[in-house]
């Protein structure tokens, strides 16, 4: 284990080198590689990793990384890529046949707005708009929890009992080209955490197949059924690979939800990515207040963790979610997963839109949402909270 001060960018890619050199005694690793802001410095370190068995392909667009790694994956490779913004959206035919056809790539998605009007900054719309692909979807907080989280993508995804590929998000430049101290494990570690890759439907000359051919209405259904039943297993699979992580590595990730002070808070913050490091800080300072407030930040997006959420919220009369999105018509995509949880429960809930673009959410903007929240007796549509630019 080495402890080194890295962007997150640097760090994703060498989670991901880690990983792919991991598989070199099984049929190795490839990723197709395309550049976007502000995801590129993660390309740029995968193509000056020396692989003992992989290659790192450069192509002309997101759509063909992507289909680079369906081939690669579907000959058995341990296959991954990186994108952001508008490369997803490109990307995005490709994404849903890639989880369609079960294959256990890892996508890191460094998020970005979608233009037009064209902005380089964060909010996650980019990947949300993804959230009915058959992709498994992470939101990171620190760099240590995007290393951490990339490696249990990994082991998540070729699980058996799952085969399905798993996307792992951080905020574009508040995350990626931000240094924070990381330890980084050595190959040995990443070797003995992560089993051999094994595509049981990769294509093999010795028994010719067709893949994604044409299917009855039966079989497609018979095929989504088996998609969310492998989304089901997806609680038990992330807490062996927790258990095993903590095992090989001597600590132990957050799982799909991470909460602190919910014993007894009466009034409660959900949010994601970097947005809850900022929103815990608000929190420890208001409880050395004695008010009876809490986090829960929600990691995994897909499958939503329903009854994480339930078990931990239910002492709540408040609860406040922030999203650094926007679902038009709707409103936020976080808040509109945990309504639907929580539908009957009868708790005060609130959406607060902030940071869309890379507005700076500051403790300041925290606290606003805060006494905003306290001080209601009932809901209201999505507030769009303001923030300094």
């Amino acid at each position: 284990m080495s402890r080194i001060l890295a962007t997150g960018n640097y760090a994703a890619g060498q989670a991901l080198a880690l990983a792919g050199e991991a598989n070199r005694n099984a049929r190795g690793c490839c990723a197709g590689a395309y550049p976007i802001t502000p995801q590129t410095e993660i390309i740029e370190y995968l193509r000056g990793a020396v692989f003992t068995k992989g290659r790192i392909v450069p192509v002309e667009s997101e759509h063909s990384a992507m289909g680079v790694c369906i081939g690669a994956s579907m000959s058995g490779a341990r296959a991954f890529t990186a994108s952001s913004s508008n490369g997803l959206a490109y990307m995005t035919e490709n994404i849903f046949a890639a989880g369609y056809y079960r294959l256990p790539i890892v996508l890191i998605a460094v998020n970005r707005t979608l233009g037009p009007p064209w902005n380089i900054w964060v909010d996650q719309g980019d990947s949300l708009a993804l959230r009915d692909a058959a992709w498994l979807q992470f939101y990171c907080s620190t760099h240590q929890d995007l290393v951490d989280t990339i490696l249990m993508a990994f082991r998540v995804a070729e699980d058996p009992r799952i085969l399905l590929p798993v996307m792992v998000a951080m905020d574009g430049f508040v995350s990626s080209h931000t240094q924070m101290v990381v330890d980084v494990p050595s190959q040995e570690l990443v070797d003995q955490y992560l089993p051999l890759c094994n595509v049981p439907q990769r294509l093999d000359h010795s028994r010719p197949a067709t893949m994604g051919g044409l299917t009855w209405p039966r079989e497609t259904e018979r095929h989504r059924r088996d998609i969310q039943e492998a989304m089901e297993r997806v609680p038990l699979v992330l807490e062996e690979a927790r258990e095993e992580f903590y095992a090989v590595f001597g600590r132990r990730p957050d799982g799909a939800v991470a909460a602190e002070h919910t014993g007894d808070a009466e009034t409660l913050l959900i949010a994601s990515s970097t947005m809850a490091e900022t929103a815990r800080d608000v929190v420890r300072r208001r409880r050395t207040r004695e008010e009876k407030i809490g986090l829960l930040r929600i990691k995994q997006f897909r499958p939503f963790p329903r009854a994480e959420v339930q078990q931990i919220v239910r002492g709540a009369k408040r609860i406040g979610v922030l999203d650094r999105n926007h679902s038009p018509g709707s409103g936020g995509i976080f808040w509109g997963e945990v309504a639907a949880t929580l539908q009957g429960s009868g708790v005060l809930l609130q959406d607060y839109i902030t940071g869309i673009g890379g507005g700076d959410v500051t403790p300041d903007v925290i606290e606003n949402i805060i006494d905003d929240l306290n001080g209601r007796t009932a809901s209201s549509e999505p507030l769009w909270q303001e923030v300094a630019v």
